[in-house]
């Protein structure tokens, strides 16, 4: 099964690392992904569980690599665990944040669309810490 799929991108002017240090920091979440975590992040018996608006909810990033992959899983309320593609890729002297949304199973178009305006305004949040 292949699933829809919408590229939500923005350009930082911050360099890749900086970028990528920071995203991959799960206790940092809540100051730029209210979509996910708009309370505080916390470490619990080795993973990182938020009360996010969907409820509470486990999120795993990729391990600390040198391509700045920030692929991350999260675990819903429910058990089901969705992976979400994101990448910081240089450019110049800054940087592109991309997060791939995927429409899943029995997910409206309504419901894809709101999740694609939340990454907007998460990488929106991104954009506007990484370059104070």
């Amino acid at each position: 099964m292949v699933y829809e799929s919408v590229h939500v991108s923005t350009t930082i002017d911050c360099p890749a690392g900086e970028v990528y240090d920071y995203a991959s920091n799960p206790a940092n979440l809540s100051t730029w992904a209210a979509g996910l975590a708009d309370q505080d992040v916390q470490l619990v018996d080795g993973q990182w569980v938020v009360d996010s608006p969907m409820g509470r909810v486990i999120v795993a990033f990729a391990p600390s690599n040198d391509f700045c992959v920030l692929d991350h899983d999260v675990t819903l309320p429910d058990g089901e665990t969705v992976r979400n593609p994101m990448r910081v890729i240089s450019n110049g002297d800054g940087c592109d944040v991309v997060f791939t949304v995927r429409r899943r199973p029995g997910m409206s178009e309504t419901d894809l669309a709101a999740d694609v305006d939340a990454v907007n305004a998460d990488l929106a949040a991104l954009r506007t810490l990484m370059e104070q």
